[in-house]
Parts: structure tokens; C-alpha cells; sequence
């Protein structure tokens, strides 16, 4: 009998001892608690007693343990969540709404999915979503929009018409859709039948035409990407 009590005192002093170093708690305290009585018993010879109190110590060893492993997985969620919101942030910031819809979109949902599972204290579950989020965000670069305006300059500097413009790579890299400026543009010319009839300061817009992101007027000293790619 003094053998076995001596080996569930040793068995609950360790898991004590576990659960100490990770945190304190109410489980733990009373985990410490029925040590300390088990000893008292067993040093008195009531070894009944004793028993009874390592096995209550036990338990609330094992609470305490699951009350640590349940608090580590919540700091674990409470991590993840906050990294994916704030790279939705960044996201925002560099107008990945806009720019990457689809990955935007995936990562909003999955953050309010990992928010729901948080508040149901799924924490793991949430960990995934909170993951899924920054996944879906891999990838994204913030993207210079190709120039909505473009303002003529003379002809001796930079041959400027609607077919040389419309050629260029940060326009539609492709001279054939020339058509595409002159729609737009006809109606600010001196003589909208002649497309040949641009002149230096006239402010072109370049429209979009294949749901490309166009904003600001042409700057030489931007590095723009090229249309299509």
C-alpha cells in the first residue's frame, strides 16, 4: 500500500510541476493543493486518504494541463488573426481590391471565417482560417496602374498620334488599336472626322479596354508595366 500511494504522490508532483511551468491557475493551485494533503496523509499513515487526494490532484493536474493547452491555442488564434488582419491591411494599401479581387476576396472571408470559429473557441479552426488568409494573399505586389491620360506633345519630339501612341507599352502596346483613343477623343478635336488632327497640350483619355486599372496622366520619370502582361 505505502508503495503505491508513493507512486501516485510522485505521478501528480510531476504533473504539478508541468503545469507550473507554463501558468498558474485555478486547477493548478488545487492540483498543489492535494499534493500537499496526500503527503500530510500519507506522512500520518492514513493511506486511504491519501490516495484520495493524489487522485484528486491528478484530476486537476489533467484540467490544468487542458486549461494550458486550451489558453496556448487561443494566444496561437489571437497571433494568427491579428498577422492576417493586418496584412489585409497592407493589402488595402496597395489597392489589392482592385488590383487582385479574387485573392482579396478569398482572404477577407477567410479572416471573418477564423473571427467565427475564434468566437465559438474552435482556436485550431481559426488558426487554419487565419492561415488560409494570408495564403490566399501570397503573391500580391503593389501594381502601378497604367496612365489614364496622356498629354500630346509635338510631333518633332516624340511623333505623337493616335497610331505611335496607342503602340506604346504603357497605352495598348499594340498600334492597331489606335481606334480606341480616337472613340475617346474625337469629340475635344478641332475636326472629330480627321484623326490625324491631334495638336501639343491636348489631353487624351486612354480608356480601358480590357478591364486594365488606369489612373493619373502619363509621367515620363514612372516606370510603368507593359498593357496586356
Amino acid at each position: 500500500m505505502k508503495r503505491i500511494v508513493l507512486v501516485f504522490l510522485l505521478i501528480s508532483s510531476s504533473l504539478v510541476l508541468f503545469a507550473a511551468s507554463y501558468a498558474d491557475n485555478e486547477y493548478q493551485r488545487l492540483a498543489s493543493s492535494y499534493t500537499a494533503k496526500a503527503q500530510e496523509a500519507f506522512d500520518s499513515g492514513d493511506y486511504d486518504l491519501a490516495v484520495e487526494y493524489t487522485a484528486k490532484a491528478e484530476e486537476n493536474a489533467e484540467l490544468s494541463r487542458a486549461y494550458i493547452e486550451m489558453m496556448l491555442a487561443k494566444t496561437e488564434a489571437d497571433t494568427q488573426i491579428r498577422v492576417a488582419r493586418n496584412r489585409i491591411v497592407w493589402a488595402e494599401s496597395i489597392k489589392a481590391d482592385v488590383n487582385y479581387p479574387l485573392a482579396y476576396s478569398a482572404a477577407t472571408q477567410a479572416v471573418a471565417d477564423a473571427q467565427v470559429a475564434y468566437e465559438s473557441e474552435d482556436y485550431a479552426q481559426a488558426v487554419v482560417f487565419a492561415q488560409a488568409a494570408m495564403a490566399a494573399l501570397t503573391g500580391i505586389q503593389e501594381i502601378i496602374p497604367l496612365p489614364k491620360y496622356y498629354v500630346v506633345r509635338p510631333w518633332a519630339e516624340t511623333k505623337d498620334c493616335y497610331w505611335n501612341i496607342s503602340g506604346r507599352s504603357y497605352v495598348y502596346n499594340n498600334p492597331l488599336l489606335w481606334e480606341n483613343l480616337y472613340q475617346a477623343n474625337k469629340g475635344e478635336m478641332e475636326d472629330p472626322s480627321n484623326p490625324d488632327l491631334i495638336h501639343p497640350g491636348m489631353k487624351l483619355e486612354i480608356p480601358s479596354i480590357s478591364g486594365e486599372v488606369r489612373e493619373g496622366t502619363y509621367s515620363p520619370s514612372v516606370k510603368y508595366g507593359v498593357f496586356g502582361k
